[in-house]
């Protein structure tokens, strides 16, 4: 049944307004749609909506992830636009300038993937990723 369903992720922001500046400010993205307590943007590959919420995400885990052609270029522009990128120095998992490369992907995907992680004005965990061949 399932199947064939089309999948979007929500984002919890309990400030919209907010989020909607951090959206437009910081990403260069501006929704496709509004309704009273949403925003809904629509990308080429998917969409996403934020919704009013009382509740504050963990943001402790990517909420939803970008899939770029060059993460260089990505974190780059992001950062021009004022996006504070994580670092981390875990077992399997560090940064270099707020990117890591890390082993194994979907056989589809290829061989592995680059990634960065920053958050939103809200808390929610955003990345984004590059696999590689």
């Amino acid at each position: 049944m399932l199947e064939n369903a089309k999948v979007a992720t929500r984002l919890p922001a309990q400030d919209l307004e907010r989020a909607k500046a951090f959206y437009a400010q910081k990403l260069g993205l501006e929704p496709t749609e509004e309704r009273p307590g949403g925003l809904r943007y629509r990308l080429a590959g998917g969409e996403f909506a934020l919704f009013q919420s009382a509740g504050a995400p963990t943001g402790e885990h990517t909420q939803i992830a970008f899939e770029v052609e060059d993460i260089e270029a990505a974190v780059a522009e992001l950062r021009d636009r004022g996006v504070v990128f994580e670092e981390y120095d875990l077992p399997g998992l560090s940064t270099r300038d707020g990117i890591a490369e890390i082993e194994g992907n979907y056989p589809s995907k290829g061989t592995g993937e680059r990634g960065g992680w920053f958050r939103d004005s809200e808390g929610n965990m955003l990345s984004v990723g590059q696999p590689f061949r």
